[in-house]
């Protein structure tokens, strides 16, 4: 018996089981919400951490882009 029809006989289950009982399939749908919740908080901490360049480039940029805004109004006061 080779994996695929393992992993067939493992779908066919778990497919019965959502479409025959209403709280396995609300429970299987509050498992996939989990998990595209988590997934788009790793996936945010990776894009903000930080420690990684491309974030601190765009940390740089807006400090820079705020100083340029600052010095332009403090000389305008002057």
């Amino acid at each position: 018996m080779s994996a695929q029809y393992i992993y067939f006989i493992i779908f066919f289950c778990v497919a019965y089981l959502i479409l025959t009982d209403a709280s396995v399939s609300k429970a299987f749908y509050l498992l996939t919400e989990l998990v595209k919740v988590q997934y788009q908080k790793i996936k945010w901490w990776v894009w903000m951490n930080p420690r990684m360049p491309w974030a601190k480039f765009m940390m740089w940029r807006r400090s820079m882009k705020l100083a340029k805004e600052l010095m332009k109004e403090f000389e305008e006061k002057q």
